[in-house]
């Protein structure tokens, strides 16, 4: 005789139902459930490290900051800009308003968690803080990267004269690298294709200006990207094209020292060619790595660009690895001094200390999935480092040259073996001689 079947609680039979409902009704493609953001709300697990860093300090850009009394003073000015860009471009706000409304979905989807009272239907207010910080956002980036003459604000402009632009300018730059105050990049290729008949080509152009004028890195060929920090991400890693590494699939130690203890190993540091991220190689005893200039600004562009990766499917995590070694590299201040003499860093930010705190505070609860260039560099490196050669020489700086006073001793005790052996010498060529 079989037995009875268990009595199930009532609660226990419905959600029993409910699962296999569900079970029943899964599509074959889930791929199909998940909308793709490109911006999100950084979780607090992440922002308790260091709140600050993902916070605007002058102006916000899309929804997420829009309230924050803090913030507000910048909206009259964003009001101005949208003037100037209509008047400019001689386009009328309908013509503006009605582009946006067809792809309002689109925009609306590249947010994370987006707040309801900012979907469509609630009398346009998300179109029109689209069109009005988007328009700010290029007039600023316009205003820094052509001519005097072309200025069309008023000299005495609060934010758009020559005088204001140099200082208010570092703090929009950082403000724009936010990840919480990305504007999808679609709003910029919109509007630009209004005022330009068309054309939206000179975007990426356009941030590659605003962030990397100097080194005149070329963006055109990007293609659409997500928003300005993809932009911008994508420069720091630009380089010509070179064959690719190939990661070695050999288990051994691939711990990377400091840059002291590299340097005593024999191992020396130059600028790579370009200024690229990925731009890191190792060959013959020379690590080469990127120039890079550290600022205040430093900290918060790695944060944001790194949690984008850590975030985004499909973003790649090329920074987060540069970061990393980076931080493996730099431990104490005689690192960065060291890096700092061979004009790899450039410092901008304060003491040698208080860059080797930054590199080290950057990779706090980081994880990081494997980088074939990188893996393959810190395995040369180890394989460098484990010659019995470069033993010898990194014990042999680290007992003797370490500092000034055992060199002086060294150097006493060389002098005082070599003074022994002449009159040793001297004593047995004068027994000879008698």
């Amino acid at each position: 005789m079989l037995p009875s079947p268990p009595q199930l609680d009532p609660n226990e039979t419905n959600w029993i139902v409910h699962v296999n409902e569900n079970l029943n009704c899964m599509p074959k493609d889930e791929q199909q459930c998940w909308k793709s953001p490109s911006i999100y709300k950084v979780p607090p697990s992440i922002t308790r490290l260091n709140w600050e860093a993902y916070q605007p300090q002058v102006v916000s850009f899309g929804p997420y900051h829009y309230y924050e009394d803090h913030l507000r003073p910048m909206e009259e000015h964003k009001h101005r800009a949208l003037l100037h860009f209509l008047k400019r471009s001689g386009k009328s706000l309908e013509c503006v308003f009605e582009s946006l409304r067809k792809v309002a979905h689109e925009l609306e989807d590249s947010y994370d968690n987006l707040d309801q009272k900012w979907k469509e239907g609630t009398g346009g207010k998300f179109l029109e803080l689209m069109i009005t910080d988007g328009c700010f956002m290029l007039e600023i980036m316009g205003a820094t990267t052509t001519e005097k003459e072309k200025n069309d604000y008023a000299p005495n402009d609060p934010i758009f004269s020559t005088h204001r632009l140099a200082y208010i300018t570092p703090y929009i730059r950082r403000d724009m690298l936010l990840l919480e105050n990305q504007l999808p990049m679609l709003v910029l290729y919109q509007l630009v294709a209004i005022a330009n008949d068309g054309k939206e080509d000179d975007v990426n152009e356009l941030i590659g200006k605003f962030y990397f004028l100097p080194e005149n890195k070329k963006f055109t060929g990007l293609g659409r990207r997500l928003h300005v920090m993809d932009v911008f991400r994508e420069g720091l890693l630009m380089e010509p094209k070179k064959a690719q590494h190939e990661g070695k699939n050999v288990e051994t130690e691939t711990i990377i020292r400091s840059a002291t203890e590299l340097n005593e190993a024999g191992i020396k540091f130059k600028k790579s060619k370009t200024k690229s991220l990925k731009d890191i190689s190792f060959a013959e005893g020379v690590l080469k790595l990127p120039v890079i200039k550290v600022d205040d600004t430093t900290e918060s562009m790695f944060l944001n660009i790194m949690t984008f990766e850590r975030l985004h499917i499909g973003a790649g995590n090329e920074v987060t690895s540069y970061v990393t070694f980076m931080d493996k590299v730099i431990n104490d201040r005689q690192d960065v001094a060291l890096l700092h003499t061979e004009g790899i860093i450039q410092n901008d930010f304060g003491s040698d200390k208080a860059v080797a705190k930054l590199f080290n505070s950057l990779c706090t609860d980081v994880t990081l999935p494997a980088n074939g260039n990188l893996d393959d560099v810190q395995q040369k490196i180890s394989e460098h480092c484990k010659k019995r050669r470069n033993k010898w020489r990194a014990n042999l700086k680290r007992t003797y040259f370490r500092s000034p006073w055992t060199i002086l001793s060294l150097t006493a005790a060389l002098f005082l073996f070599a003074l022994t052996i002449m009159q040793a010498v001297y004593t047995v060529l004068r027994y000879h001689a008698q």
